[in-house]
């Protein structure tokens, strides 16, 4: 019931759709269906959509909606330029990809990506298949799990909560939510407002979902595809992948160089892009005030030339 009642709504929509510059006739990618919060505007303003999601819930939920020019697809947004050609898109007007959990994701305890509601300790985004938080905090060596804490979470406690849980697991392995958040704030203590597991359970989703990888495919993938003029839009939550997206973008912006010989020539990756939105775009205060999981979202777009 929570999942059929949760709400999901998009981050950032009119400063997505304003740097997307969708036009009536015009093919868009959305690598993250999710609800179709951002689709419905680019299909309202007379854009195609190919949306792509790897979680059944959400497909499910989207074709209840009926939606006129939707094609929708199961796959991961890492393989969305396979997924665009074998559908019949060699080339899209624009691309978009909305980072992180969902609304009705998180709101459903059942699964298992927030610790505010007992669930089991799952978090696969496609519940289909592959290994679950739980498999990876009662199987992984110490040495792994720091890695997946620093490295994904950038957790600074990464190594002694890593081994702290292997201690643990031994006569009480971790099955619920709850029981590996409860564990980590009693190790670590609790200050300030943020609980001490947030990094923690970032990691493992992050990990659990190769959510980097993911995102590093998509970008290669989606600049492949992106027909000149056409527009790259991500949107990010957490500083790791936004440093993705950010150094990806950079290096297809490129800057000139001054030759010795005299002249100048332009030094970057191909193909060409230019910045629509420079430094990224933050939520307003008035969308963070009504929607508090879009205080740390950031919006990068780019456009291929």
């Amino acid at each position: 019931m929570e999942a059929k009642n949760a709400v999901h709504i998009p981050v950032m929509l009119a400063e997505t759709l304003e740097a997307l510059a969708v036009k009536p006739g015009g093919r868009y990618i959305d690598g993250t269906l999710g609800r179709a919060g951002h689709t419905r505007e680019i299909l309202r303003r007379g854009g195609q959509v190919l949306g792509i999601d790897r979680d059944d819930d959400a497909l499910a939920a989207v074709g209840e909606m009926g939606l006129v020019g939707l094609k929708a697809v199961k796959g991961r947004h890492g393989d969305l330029a396979e997924i665009a050609r074998r559908n019949g898109w060699e080339k899209t007007d624009g691309i978009l990809i909305d980072l992180g959990v969902s609304s009705p994701q998180l709101d459903e305890a059942g699964r298992g990506f927030s610790f505010v509601r007992e669930g089991p300790l799952d978090m696969r985004m496609d519940r289909s298949s592959g290994v679950t938080a739980a498999d990876m905090v009662n199987t992984e060596s110490a040495e792994r799990l720091e890695t997946v804490f620093r490295e994904f979470g950038e957790e600074p406690q990464a190594r002694r909560i890593a081994r702290a849980i292997v201690e643990e697991r031994v006569p009480r392995p971790f099955r619920t939510t709850t029981a590996l958040a409860l564990f980590v704030e009693r190790l670590l203590g609790r200050r300030g407002a943020r609980h001490p597991a947030t990094r923690v359970f970032q990691a493992l989703r992050m990990a659990v979902n190769d959510e980097i990888g993911e995102l590093e495919r998509a970008l290669e993938g989606g600049a492949e595809i992106l027909a000149p003029g056409g527009r790259f839009a991500v949107i990010s939550f957490e500083s790791l992948t936004d440093r993705i997206v950010k150094r990806f973008f950079a290096a297809h912006v490129g800057r000139m160089v001054s030759l010795q010989q005299g002249g100048e020539e332009w030094r970057g990756e191909l193909p060409r892009f230019v910045d629509v939105v420079r430094g990224g775009v933050c939520a307003s205060d008035a969308e963070t005030a009504e929607n508090p999981r879009s205080r740390s979202a950031r919006l990068r777009c780019a456009e291929r030339i």
